[in-house]
């Protein structure tokens, strides 16, 4: 019950957001779906006349149909952007096939005889089309924008990716926050908007042959009445935009801080961080969330803001495993131990650079770090005159074999720690390894690790204590900017609660950071968030 009411407090207290993005969300499906049925429609009808390109056209729209949603939105962001554009373009194609096959369906399906007893009555082709063959064809017709508009509701929810808003920013941000109530604020509305819309179509199908006519041409001006719900974000006269991702909108050391703390006022769009720097480098954005060691910041030349007073809490990585797991592999945990302290702030951002700008693989990136330290061993291959494992670490011992299945978040940085620390135990041990990366966000690795689905993944210390345990106001402000209380802090909370364990910190701190162009920052005089702030209320 209090789960519930919960639900309910967080969706009364974000009602308003909440109703700005019903609105963008069925205005994108609507402005979709109005021109998927001024295409699909008369290619619907021209396949019916042109047998030899009906089979084209389905292929055509059914090929597209295939195409995974985000693969879809990420081909169309390098040739039209990020924002409404690209997702109203990748929601008009993924409703062209039911539209257009269902008119086909329909038009042929209608008797010839009625057919031809229109033309025998003196009627022309386009007479016989519009007053017999549409008018029969109808709830087929009607059954394939049915279809085509549940379609969007859920493809929708993926607009948030590229900044164009909709019920997916809840979702998105619930998932990357392990907020529950945030995830199912986005979640139901898209459900009970699907539902609606479905009923109320179902409603115009079921009409009778006397009201067809009237539905066949009241039907653009509704769509067109639908698709103008869709609503720029208001609210703020701001000479920047900013960029921010999901995540990063609904925790207090992020747009929460900003402008609590800061009195940070800019008008914003949501985001995935896969995209954002390259839209601040294309002058799409002004402004983004970013994280200090993330490779593109060298790749497009972007200057971190510094943080003046101090709302981004340190976040050291290290890896988070099952504690059951290190007590039954005594050998695990002195070789994961092998990385501690060993990264750095500028090696991380290296790194990344190599995997995201340099197109590297992770793997290829971790082999030659291991390398370089002496660290990388050949699974299997004991180096003749070989004087040991490096100090900490123990030799493979007979007879565990066990398996040690090991997660990672979404993001390069991720990719290539989980691909270290899988060299280093089949270096190092007799354990096998099997890696499940692209988790997504917190939630999905952090559950998957209390569920048993995994036994370790790398996490960050500020996040872990933001966006899982979720301390009293005092406590975070009694820990903010001490790395070493963050730390013992979140250990001892993760053993005593959820019998995880935190190894030792690998060493680099990729923090939260607002990023700017370089060669903007400059032109504005902005070092300082505080100074970004000041700029913005000139």
């Amino acid at each position: 019950m209090d789960q519930q009411q919960s639900l309910w407090q967080f969706m009364h207290q974000e009602s308003a957001k909440l109703l700005q993005q019903t609105l963008e969300h069925i205005g994108l499906t609507f402005i979709s779906l109005l021109i998927a049925v001024l295409i699909g429609l008369p290619l619907g009808i021209y396949i019916t006349r042109n047998k030899k390109a009906a089979g084209l056209i389905l292929g055509a729209a059914g090929i597209l149909q295939t195409i995974p949603s985000i693969a879809l939105l990420g081909f169309m962001i390098p040739l039209l952007g990020i924002g409404p554009i690209p997702a109203i373009t990748a929601l008009f194609l993924y409703a062209l096939l039911p539209i257009i096959r269902n008119t086909f369906t329909g038009i042929r399906n209608v008797d010839p005889v009625v057919k031809e007893a229109a033309v025998a009555m003196g009627m022309t082709k386009t007479q016989v089309l519009f007053k017999v063959e549409l008018i029969l064809a109808f709830p087929v017709i009607m059954a394939g924008i049915r279809t085509a508009t549940v379609i969007n509701v859920g493809v929708g929810t993926l607009a948030a990716y590229i900044a164009a808003g909709g019920l997916g920013e809840f979702i998105f941000g619930g998932i990357a926050l392990n907020n529950t109530n945030m995830i199912l604020a986005g979640a139901i509305p898209a459900a009970l908007l699907a539902i609606i819309l479905d009923f109320l179509l179902s409603l115009i199908q079921k009409m009778s042959s006397k009201k067809r006519r009237a539905a066949l041409w009241s039907m653009p001006v509704l769509l067109l009445l639908f698709s103008s719900f869709y609503v720029l974000p208001l609210g703020f006269d701001s000479k920047l935009l900013a960029g921010f991702t999901p995540e990063f909108m609904g925790r207090i050391d992020g747009d929460l801080g900003l402008r609590s703390i800061y009195g940070l006022k800019i008008r914003t769009v949501v985001i995935s961080d896969a995209v954002m720097y390259k839209a601040a480098y294309n002058h799409k954005l002004d402004v983004i969330s970013g994280y200090s060691t993330d490779g593109r910041l060298k790749a497009y030349d972007l200057a971190v803001l510094e943080d003046d007073k101090k709302i981004f809490p340190p976040y050291y990585a290290a890896p988070v495993v099952r504690t059951e797991v290190l007590q039954k592999y005594k050998e695990l945990a002195p070789v994961l131990n092998l990385l501690a302290g060993k990264i750095n702030d500028s090696i991380m951002t290296e790194l990344n650079y190599r995997v995201e700008y340099l197109n590297q693989s992770p793997e290829k990136c971790a082999r030659d770090f291991l390398v370089a330290l002496g660290l990388y061993k050949d699974p299997g291959k004991e180096a003749a005159g070989d004087n040991g494992p490096p100090e900490g670490a123990r030799r493979k011992e007979t007879g565990s074999h066990g398996t040690i299945r090991l997660g990672s978040k979404i993001f390069p940085e991720q990719y290539i720690l989980i691909n270290m620390y899988a060299m280093l135990i089949r270096g190092y041990t007799d354990l096998q390894v099997e890696t499940k990366t692209g988790l997504g966000g917190t939630k999905i690795c952090f559950d998957a690790l209390t569920n048993n689905k995994i036994d370790m993944y790398p996490e960050y210390t500020g996040t872990a204590l933001l966006a899982i345990l979720h301390p009293a106001q005092e406590d975070i402000r009694r820990l903010a900017g001490n790395r070493d209380s963050v730390y013992d802090y979140v250990r001892q909370q993760f053993t005593e609660k959820y019998q995880l364990s935190w190894l030792e910190p690998i060493g680099f701190n990729n923090a939260y950071a607002l990023m700017m162009r370089r060669n903007q920052a400059q032109q504005l005089h902005i070092q300082t968030i505080s100074e970004l702030t000041g700029y913005l209320k000139k």
